[in-house]
């Protein structure tokens, strides 16, 4: 089974005379585009992308608006600036972003670290361990890239002991798409290795719902038969899945894989993606459409990260309407909008009942 995921991604799509025999393209502009911005789609997802249509291949074909987009910059969340070791971002001061591969399964043209991708960095695993464990402020350390779980099972497990023996870290996450775009890497070999560093998270990345193939329900069925608690992030994308009615199906069908939902990422300032980005108007207006509709255990987050290093923040439809010197008016998911009390102080005696009442207009 080992070699299966390694045959599909030594088959990947990276050149245009490998992407001309299936699609119809202006090679010369696809070339102008890879030259800047290398091309890869694993097999697996190449296939399945071909056969679903714009809302796959989008997200993994090139577009000449890469080098058009104005828009942004090469590093747009402050990334190089919040490293004090290569490759390690500390951000938050509990937590750091540890870079520690520089493969992918496919080259996402939306991608944050667009100015990494394709090109080989030097991974400092070395001194990013010495780092987290010379710093006892940090409880929780997130693996990303490129894809953590590219690498080698024995490279993987080496990196993984060698945190989980750090004793102020309290949790190790995983940021990887293999599941969604190479499902085959799901082994009982990998599954073996991840088990043993509980407690472990892994933060997937579903699109659409055309990505949940027989493969990835079987990926994710695995993951979470091991007792790995598997969280979804989703990047709002323009004319892919910029929709609620494409978002609810995907975030049902990622609920009965056992995967939260978790954050609906509005899309990064980034240099060569402005194509993809909607307004926050869009995803103000998703939110409000999912609210009532949806399981609550399907309804994302959506966050904003801030460019230059301001960190994370959530976006939210508007329901506190007005706060008044009695009570807080506010709107739920239907326009209705009720009254709900404040609180009286109490200084002394027992606490009396509440002399009040909701009420909503249609």
């Amino acid at each position: 089974m080992e070699s299966i995921w390694k045959n599909l991604l030594k088959d990947s799509i990276s050149t245009t005379e490998a992407l001309s025999q299936f699609l119809e393209m202006d090679l010369v502009s696809l070339q102008k585009v890879i030259d800047r911005y290398p091309m890869k789609m694993n097999r697996y997802f190449f296939d399945l992308a071909v056969e679903k249509g714009p809302s796959l291949l989008r997200q993994v074909v090139p577009s000449i608006d890469e080098l058009e987009d104005t828009v942004g910059w090469e590093d747009p969340l402050g990334e190089e600036d919040s490293s004090p070791v290569p490759g390690l971002i500390h951000r938050y001061p509990d937590r750091v972003c540890f870079l520690v591969s520089h493969l992918c399964g496919i080259y996402c043209r939306f991608c944050t670290r667009k100015r990494r991708i394709g090109q080989k960095q030097q991974i400092k695993i070395k001194e990013g361990i010495h780092y987290i464990s010379t710093n006892s402020q940090i409880k929780d350390v997130l693996l990303s890239g490129g894809d953590p779980l590219l690498l080698s099972n024995d490279k993987l497990d080496e990196l993984l002991n060698q945190i989980y023996t750090i004793t102020h870290v309290e949790i190790i996450r995983v940021g990887t798409r293999v599941p969604s775009v190479l499902p085959q890497r799901i082994t009982p070999g990998l599954i073996k290795i991840l088990k043993k560093y509980h407690p472990l998270f892994l933060n997937l990345h579903f699109n659409h719902p055309d990505e949940i193939s027989d493969e990835a329900i079987k990926a994710c069925g695995q993951l979470a038969d091991a007792g790995i608690p598997l969280f979804n992030q989703t990047v709002l994308l323009r004319g892919i899945n910029d929709q609620s009615k494409i978002l609810i199906p995907l975030f049902r069908s990622l609920l009965r894989m056992r995967v939260k939902p978790y954050y609906l990422h509005q899309g990064d300032l980034t240099r060569g993606t402005d194509h993809f980005r909607t307004p926050i108007e869009t995803g103000l207006a998703i939110m409000q459409d999912l609210r009532g509709h949806i399981s609550g255990m399907a309804v994302p987050h959506y966050m904003i990260d801030l460019p230059g290093g301001g960190g994370k923040v959530p976006l939210t439809p508007g329901y506190i309407l007005e706060k008044g010197c009695e009570a807080y008016t506010i709107r739920n998911f239907q326009g209705h909008t009720y009254h709900y009390p404040q609180v009286k102080e109490q200084t002394h005696g027992p606490v009396q009942k509440a002399q009040c009442y909701f009420s909503y207009n249609q």
